[in-house]
């Protein structure tokens, strides 16, 4: 799978910009702030049909323009595919696949499948469970994506409940909204744990992979969560015990005007040597977790013959050189690699390819 076109329409610092992207690995080198970024952002919205940098779709039009437009083809195995999203603030975003509207956008998702390496990406390993949960809902999307509206629906469900709960409304409707609130929340939960137990070895794997032989330290990767479960429990069961979990904390959520059970309280756990990643892993070993815990997504991909665009966003100026010589000698035999950096020195040289430079919004191939 690999990108052979993205156009943009005042796209972020965009106006207009066409690229024809080969396979392979390609770099755009340019100064911090000059659009190097946007390009990725936008592939990554054609794949994701959100940003990894901002939580609305405002940002993403530029100044001044009404509306802003990503046209890409993706071509998979013998089949090419032409993806149009036209990004509407205020209103719902239109989506085209091969000149046909799309009645939902979200029927668009399985198109393209990325993997984003960034600087944000440490925040998996010392930030918030948010981000570890959100990496394995994204993961779940990209290979399902049907459970994007599982997703959707869990949370739209999450909220209603916990207004109804802060209102201090007509608390006899609860029953029915936990109903809902358990049958979507069983299907997320039991994929997540399935997701997991995949995850395990590849992580354990990657993180070996990016370590070298500077250290044996095992990973631990655990999936904690909010609801007491049995041993091996299937979604059946795992409803049952949400809907036992919240029936006993009734009470408390009545008083605190919050949700207190579901996979949204759940946490993926991260440890090095035994000991929790987040707040004891030193820099260099969560560098190695974070880019673990992406190579592991690629390798699952890979594996669901939806081999992945890699996508490395100024990543390799975080590392050290032993880390940026690893990461690009696992990342050179996939299919595409498109990589920024502020400086050509950054990107090792195991990474070939064309390069451009990128100067206040324009793109042009580097001599």
């Amino acid at each position: 799978m690999h990108m052979t076109h993205l156009q943009l329409v005042d796209f972020r610092s965009y106006p207009s910009l066409e690229l024809t992207l080969p396979p392979g690995v390609v770099t755009f080198v340019g100064s911090n702030g000059q659009g190097k970024t946007n390009l990725l952002e936008a592939v990554g919205y054609v794949a994701t049909l959100g940003s990894h940098r901002v939580s609305g779709d405002v940002p993403l039009i530029r100044e001044g323009a009404e509306h802003a437009v990503i046209r890409s083809r993706v071509v998979r195995g013998e089949r090419a595919a032409l993806a149009e999203i036209e990004i509407l603030p205020g209103r719902a975003n239109r989506v085209r696949l091969n000149r046909r509207q799309l009645s939902r956008p979200r029927e668009l998702l399985g198109l393209l499948s990325v993997v984003l390496f960034a600087p944000e990406d440490l925040q998996m390993v010392k930030g918030d469970p948010a981000a570890r949960r959100q990496f394995l809902d994204e993961l779940l999307v990209a290979r399902s994506p049907r459970l994007a509206g599982v997703i959707a629906d869990y949370e739209r469900v999450l909220r209603q409940r916990t207004t109804l709960l802060r209102a201090r409304g007509d608390l006899r409707t609860l029953d029915s909204w936990d109903e809902s609130l358990v049958r979507h929340g069983a299907e997320l939960l039991s994929a997540r744990l399935a997701l997991v137990d995949e995850l395990r070895p590849q992580i354990a794997a990657a993180y070996a992979a990016v370590a070298g032989a500077e250290t044996s330290t095992p990973v631990g990767v655990d999936y904690r969560c909010s609801v007491p479960l049995p041993e091996g429990a299937d979604r059946e069961a795992i409803a049952d015990a949400m809907l036992a979990e919240l029936a006993t904390l009734r009470p408390r959520e009545v008083e605190r005007g919050v949700t207190l059970a579901g996979p949204h309280r759940d946490e993926l756990v991260l440890s090095v040597g035994g000991r929790p990643a987040r707040g004891y892993a030193s820099h260099g070993e969560s560098w190695s977790l974070a880019l673990a815990l992406r190579l592991a997504a690629f390798e699952l991909l890979g594996a669901d013959d939806r081999g992945p665009v890699l996508l490395l966003d100024d990543v390799f100026a975080e590392l050290d050189t032993h880390r940026r010589r690893r990461l690009a000698e696992l990342v050179a035999p996939a299919e595409q690699v498109l990589i920024t950096a502020a400086v050509d020195a950054d990107v090792p040289a195991e990474l070939g390819g064309p390069r451009f430079t990128v100067r206040t919004g324009e793109v042009s191939l580097a001599d």
